[in-house]
């Protein structure tokens, strides 16, 4: 970087830690802006002649080098605009191409496949140290096993009540969309986690009703939504996991580690509480590969004579 530019991103930064920024928002900006201000010497573009076309290309390359995601790609394009925002308003900038450039939208993929040693690794970590982490770990850990052994939605899980539950024959009764019920059965371990977490309920004001929640706050009120999607995910971070982790992907998981493994299509659907069984198809889509080539081995007309 020249001078000029080293000199206005240390004012920037500046003025960014006096509006009280965190220490790694700090250091991710510096990253970010200093890395386009480093492209742009390359190129020989002073800051008043950045054309959007070689943000584009800045953003292309970081793309295409380090395999960026869509999540990290808007983080760097954020901490730019905001630089370039600044540096227009100081009127170090006559123009700021990253005004309203956009990134172009990608189709939303389906979630990727967990395998079951990284499940595994998620579900039989340490427990934490202290007293309270160990009790909020007992419930989380009911959470996640539940969501793989049965392959829950997040709002099936949510509302699961105590008499929903019947731990003698292992199954489920579960409330899911246009309020149809289903039964699903759950295995031993997520039995076992839910009996441990049900010891710690009524330490947590747990009022242990037929139509109280499963899942609850420590004062006893019944975990939203979003609560749910973030103890997952922090869950997976705490066992030092890579992936964003949230229910619908442990719910594909179920599925497609019971195709692959039972090859029964029809009682994956049942489980899954699919209407249609061509939604069940989308969700485990990565068997479906398999599907084929068992059916090219065995089946009498699948090969050309």
């Amino acid at each position: 970087m020249n001078d000029t530019s080293i000199q206005l991103l240390s004012m920037w930064l500046k003025e960014r830690e006096i509006q009280n920024q965190s220490k790694h928002t700090l250091q991710a900006y510096q990253r970010d802006v200093s890395d386009f201000l480093n492209f742009c010497e390359i190129k020989k573009l002073s800051l008043n002649n950045i054309e959007s076309t070689d943000l584009r290309e800045f953003l292309a390359q970081k793309v295409e080098r380090h395999q960026l995601s869509s999540s990290s790609l808007q983080r760097l394009l954020s901490s730019i605009r905001q630089f370039m925002k600044w540096a227009e308003q100081g009127q170090y900038l006559a123009f700021n191409p990253a005004d309203d450039f956009q990134l172009k939208r990608f189709p939303r993929p389906l979630p990727g496949m967990v395998d079951i040693e990284t499940i595994n690794q998620i579900l039989d970590q340490a427990k934490p140290e202290s007293e309270v982490q160990q009790q909020m770990w007992l419930r989380d850990k009911a959470i996640l096993e539940l969501l793989y052994s049965s392959g829950l939605r997040l709002a099936e899980i949510q509302g699961l009540c105590i008499r929903d539950i019947d731990f003698n024959r292992q199954l489920l009764r579960i409330t899911g969309k246009g309020n149809k019920t289903r039964v699903v059965p759950f295995g031993s371990k997520a039995k076992d986690a839910v009996m441990q977490w049900l010891k710690i309920y009524p330490l947590w004001n747990g009022d242990f009703v037929p139509e109280a929640n499963v899942f609850i706050t420590q004062k006893g009120n019944p975990l939203g939504a979003r609560q749910i999607e973030n103890r997952v995910k922090f869950q997976a971070q705490r066992a030092g996991v890579n992936i964003d982790l949230h229910p619908h992907l442990l719910r594909h998981c179920f599925a497609s580690h019971m195709l692959s493994n039972s090859g029964d299509l029809r009682a994956v659907q049942e489980m899954l509480g699919h209407t249609n069984l061509t939604t069940t198809q989308i969700y485990t889509h990565v068997d479906f590969d398999h599907l084929a080539k068992v059916y090219d081995q065995a089946h009498p007309r699948a090969h050309k004579s």
